[in-house]
């Protein structure tokens, strides 16, 4: 098929939404489709085979567009909806795939055109208006609310990335055209000598220490100030917290609560580093940590730990649980001192290592590009065989 896609984010970038649209393209050129991707005038140009890429202008000469709700997407979005509509009247296509808010425009050009249209629901809008804290407006969220319904209503198929969002989608009527694939495929990078491994790890700890890793960004839901309050509460000094990630305005603000916690010595901050980088800090560290406070989506870097055969720590929330048993995984309440525990137990317990070990033998075989393959082909024939049925 010749399919159609709405991405309404930078493209690429090295962030969640982003990351699971290449995959998706990736999972379709495999599967011999062809895609014009209609996008944000961001992001890097990635060369993947049967895609093309293509931009709406940057009339407004933005530099940066941040994660989350924002305000500067609204132009953005209609010169997508606009973008997408020029394309449609030049070039026949059998499909319609939109991401995120981009789906309201999709269902309107899918209705107009008579196309079958894939939503792909990454979150829920009305609970990002809350998750990042955009906007406690009752009005808006009922306006989110509403646009949801639709799109959900008159999508052909819909695509979510954890229990969560199925059950949200479930509760709405609309669980039988729904299909959960999770974002758990990752890039594949170079193996790393030992000796690189060892001199990446040197310069953040001594043999005698441990180290205990976070990745990811520094938004307030990831729970960076709970990580550093447990840091201290770690009553072990040979352990040494690794943070890579987060923008220098972050790790400045975080830089002053490790001074007043007085841990300086046992927290490192690399600032943000190149995706490919992140799976050798992961083979360094001794435990892996998701400190998460609050949100309901799976993080994506959970599938990466799992994999890694690391002792995984994460806070006992909904967020990690989807994924996370007591059996792949040390669950704590999302607190610095039950914090501190886990991550004692992870690093010092073998039990912790035999969580581990069950956690790499459950991803090596639910985690893989096969199953992703086959649920992509399950999307695309229930949105095929819903639009003929509605005819």
């Amino acid at each position: 098929m010749k399919i159609l896609m709405l991405a309404p984010e930078p493209f690429f970038q090295p962030r969640g939404t982003p990351i699971s649209v290449y995959f998706r393209l990736k999972a379709l050129s495999d599967l011999s489709h062809k895609i014009d991707l209609v996008t944000y005038p961001l992001g890097e140009d990635k060369e993947i085979a049967n895609v093309k890429i293509l931009r709406v202008p940057n009339i407004l000469f933005i530099k940066k567009i941040k994660i989350g709700p924002s305000f500067i997407k609204i132009p953005l979005d209609i010169l997508l909806f606009l973008k997408a509509a020029w394309q449609l009247t030049r070039e026949p296509y059998h499909m319609i795939f939109s991401h995120e808010e981009a789906a309201w425009a999709g269902v309107i050009l899918a209705k107009i055109w008579g196309l079958p249209h894939i939503y792909d629901m990454h979150s829920s809008l009305p609970q990002q208006l809350a998750n990042f804290d955009f906007s406690h407006s009752s009005f808006l969220k009922r306006i989110f609310t509403e646009l949801e319904k639709f799109v959900l209503k008159y999508s052909h198929a819909v695509i979510v990335i954890c229990q969560d969002l199925f059950k949200t989608v479930q509760k709405q009527g609309f669980g039988k055209k729904t299909i959960l694939i999770e974002n758990f495929i990752d890039f594949e990078y170079p193996t790393i000598s030992k000796g690189k491994l060892n001199e990446l790890r040197r310069m953040y700890a001594s043999d005698e220490e441990k180290i205990v890793l976070y990745t990811g960004n520094f938004l307030p839901y990831q729970g960076i100030p709970l990580l550093l309050d447990a840091a201290s509460k770690l009553n072990n000094k040979k352990v040494i917290f690794l943070l890579v990630g987060g923008s220098k305005d972050d790790i400045k603000n975080m830089k002053i609560k490790v001074e007043e916690l007085n841990i300086c010595e046992r927290v490192r901050f690399t600032g943000q580093v190149p995706p490919s980088q992140v799976p050798a800090y992961i083979s360094i560290a001794d435990v892996l940590v998701s400190p998460r406070t609050a949100g309901t989506n799976t993080p994506l870097k959970i599938y990466s730990f799992l994999r890694s055969g690391k002792p995984v720590v994460a806070t006992n929330l909904w967020t990690h649980t989807q994924i996370l048993n007591d059996n792949i995984s040390v669950l704590v309440p999302p607190t610095s001192e039950e914090l501190a525990q886990g991550i004692s137990f992870a690093l010092f317990d073998e039990e912790a290592k035999a969580r581990a070990q069950h956690a790499k033998e459950l991803a090596s075989v639910q985690f893989t590009y096969a199953n992703y393959l086959k649920r992509i082909t399950e999307t695309l024939k229930t949105a095929e065989e819903n639009h003929c049925s509605n005819k």
